[in-house]
């Protein structure tokens, strides 16, 4: 009975947005959150590669979202999601650029609906809200991106 119980506890989600849309990612990969500064381009990099800043002693690089879930709605891309190193395994630092962070808060299996997403690289499901949903994504889409255009490149070579 206690292993359903475990199973039942809420997990804790930073809620986003991009572009007109809410998404959300489990608080446990987020190291922190910070405001959108200068970023140097790289050249040659993927498209959902914005560039790199400095944060704190550490080269971050912060990729776009958006084009990792083929977002076309502009936005204000005010705040950087910074990923745990530890949670991670992306062999650096890595944040997201977002239009704007809205709140912390508890959801409970039972609000997300998995049914939709099961072929959707990256989706973990459609949380159920009040008047509204929220996508909740996760930042191994990076992995699954990386991966399709290994195999692009190497179709082409």
């Amino acid at each position: 009975m206690a292993a359903t119980e475990a199973e039942a506890e809420p997990t804790k989600v930073l809620e986003f947005g991009l572009g007109d849309g809410t998404y959300c990612l489990d608080i446990g990969v987020i190291d922190e959150i910070v405001d959108a500064g200068e970023l140097t381009r790289i050249p040659n990099s993927p498209d959902h590669v914005e560039g790199v800043m400095d944060l704190r002693g550490r080269t971050t690089t912060i990729v776009d979202p958006k084009t990792l879930f083929d977002i076309d709605e502009d936005g204000p891309r005010e705040r950087i999601v910074v990923f745990d190193d530890a949670e991670i395994d992306e062999g650096g630092t890595v944040g997201w650029m977002v239009d704007e962070v809205f709140q912390v808060r508890d959801v409970s299996p039972e609000d997300v609906d998995q049914s939709t997403t099961v072929e959707d690289e990256g989706v973990r499901g459609i949380v159920k809200s009040d008047d509204r949903f929220v996508v909740w994504v996760s930042p191994d889409v990076d992995d699954a991106l990386a991966a399709e255009l290994d195999d692009v490149e190497a179709a082409e070579a």
